[in-house]
Order: C-alpha cells, then sequence, then structure tokens
C-alpha cells in the first residue's frame, strides 16, 4: 500500500527551472525535488523497480563504496517493497562504523545488511543490482526522464535544448541520449573517458546512442577533495541557491564552464540529486581544509 502511495506521491514530471551561473543562462531539471526519500537518477534508474510487480524476489544484492546513493536508494526500495537488502563494500572505515552518517547511517536504519562478500547465489528470488545502478532496466525510467523534457521543450517552442550532466557509470547520460532528440553531453566523474566508454559499451553496442564525452585537461580522482570542487560548489549555492551534489556536480559544472563554447543555447542541466551524500563529504572537508569552511 505504501509502494502505490509512494509512486503517486512523486513529483514527476519534475520542474525545470531557470538560473544564472557565472552571468549565464541556463536551464535546470530539477530531478533533486522527486521524492525526499527516492530522488534523482537513481529514482530514474530503479523506477522500473518500484512501478511494477516482482512477486518473485525476496532480496536485493548489490555492491560499491559504503557512501554510495545508489545503496541508500536501494534501502528505499527493498524497504518499500519488502525485500531485504544485501549490500557489499571492500572496506568500512573505523571512524564510519563508530560515527554513522550520510547514506550509510540512512541505508542501515532502512534494514540494510553490510558485508564484504558479495551473495552470488543463482536464485530467481535474488535481484542483483550492478554497481551504481547499471542496468538494462534502468531504461525504463530515464526514458521518461527524456519523455519529460521533450514535452517540455515543445511547450516553450525550443527547437535545440542540449543536455548535460556529469556521469559515474554513464547509465543516465547513455539511455537519455538513446530517447533524445538533441545532443547528450557528459563527463566521467569515477574514471577517465576510455572507462566511460567501455560502461556505455556494456549496455549499447550501438555507438550512435552513446553521448558525447567532455573532460579536463587536469585529472581527477574520483573521491579525492579538492579545493576548487569545493568552491564550485559554495559559488552555485551562492548564485543560485540551489543545493548540489559536492561529489559529481562540481566536475560537471567545471566542464561545463571550460567548454561553453560547444554548446548550442540554451543548455539544460540536470539535477541527478545526491545531496544526502553532502553529509560526509563535508566532514571530510572539514577535517581535511578546516581553514577554508
Amino acid at each position: 500500500m505504501y509502494r502505490k502511495k509512494l509512486i503517486t506521491s512523486l513529483a514527476l514530471p519534475t520542474p525545470i527551472e531557470e538560473i544564472f551561473f557565472d552571468g549565464n543562462l541556463f536551464y535546470l531539471k530539477r530531478d533533486d525535488l522527486i521524492h525526499p526519500d527516492f530522488s534523482g537518477n537513481k529514482a530514474r534508474k530503479f523506477y522500473a523497480y518500484l512501478s511494477q510487480e516482482f512477486q518473485n524476489i525476496e532480496k536485493i544484492v548489490s555492491y560499491g563504496s559504503n557512501q554510495s546513493n545508489a545503496m541508500y536508494s536501494l534501502s528505499v526500495l527493498a524497504k518499500l517493497q519488502g525485500w531485504k537488502f544485501e549490500y557489499s563494500v571492500d572496506h568500512i572505515p573505523a571512524y564510519l562504523k563508530e560515527n554513522p552518517h550520510g547514506n550509510y547511517k540512512r541505508a542501515l536504519k532502512n534494514g540494510m545488511v553490510i558485508t564484504e562478500t558479495i551473495d552470488r547465489t543463482n536464485s530467481q528470488n535474488i535481484l542483483y543490482i550492478e554497481e551504481g545502478g547499471r542496468e538494462h532496466n534502468a531504461e525504463y525510467g530515464i526514458k521518461i526522464l527524456a519523455q519529460e523534457i521533450e514535452t517540455w521543450k515543445e511547450s516553450k517552442g525550443i527547437e535545440k535544448l542540449d543536455i548535460f550532466l556529469p556521469s559515474g557509470t554513464g547509465t543516465t547520460a547513455l539511455y537519455l541520449q538513446k530517447n533524445y532528440t538533441n545532443r547528450v553531453y557528459t563527463t566521467p566523474c569515477v574514471g577517465d573517458s576510455s572507462y566511460l566508454q567501455k560502461q556505455f559499451l556494456m549496455l549499447e553496442s550501438n555507438r550512435e546512442y552513446h553521448p558525447t564525452i567532455l573532460d579536463t585537461e587536469k585529472k581527477y580522482h574520483f573521491g579525492k577533495l579538492y579545493k576548487n570542487f569545493y568552491t564550485m560548489w559554495q559559488n552555485l549555492y551562492f548564485q543560485t541557491g540551489i543545493e548540489f551534489d559536492l561529489l559529481y556536480d562540481p566536475k560537471g559544472w567545471i566542464v561545463l564552464l571550460e567548454n561553453r563554447e560547444l554548446f548550442s543555447k540554451p543548455i539544460l542541466y540536470i539535477h541527478q540529486g545526491g545531496v544526502i551524500g553532502n553529509e560526509s563529504m563535508l566532514l571530510r572537508y572539514e577535517r581535511k581544509y578546516k581553514n577554508i569552511l
């Protein structure tokens, strides 16, 4: 019953707002507003598992980092569906065990069982989800996102609207490009461009459906703390009044502003949520850069 109520309470289609940043006008797709407990690109990726019946499933098994947005979203999904949720990580820092916070704390509250070895039992009752939600079933919800953007674009009489979003596995960007008429740009946040291209090929062999990858000359390591990332995140909030994700969005906006001449006007940036993860990120920045906070 609660699952059905949640589906009807999802703020879909999400609003598209005008924002000004560094003197430039952008459109912003507010997928961070889908729902407090089930939002952003993970809500899109896992929407098929929420909206459809999976009567035989008893447990979700997945893996990834100990503060993953996907981990928390899957814990919400499992709780809503009445499924068990088992999540595998390589390592849990002693500080996190002693001071649970962020996505880790919330996922545990939802009943997540965390392990260091993934359950590979071959069972029709177990739903295996690849790290970050890199799944063919993700297209179901992302196609709806593409349709929302197309409908809005037509209602505004906008002929061409390019899309930009940062990527982890690249699943959202890939399925957006596959189901959208104009160009989708993205930048790799987890690995480099070749890594992201390999992620695309795992889901789609037809390169015509692959988004255009842009990257910075400077190499950034995923999860590492950079002062210019924090400064970008601060500036975004000061200029727009909107809280962005501190892990992916800073690089996204850096790349977007560095390649401004490559984009047609107007540009749509997709806010993919993930702000719960800011709790843990801010604690890390505070410990490392006390002088800038």
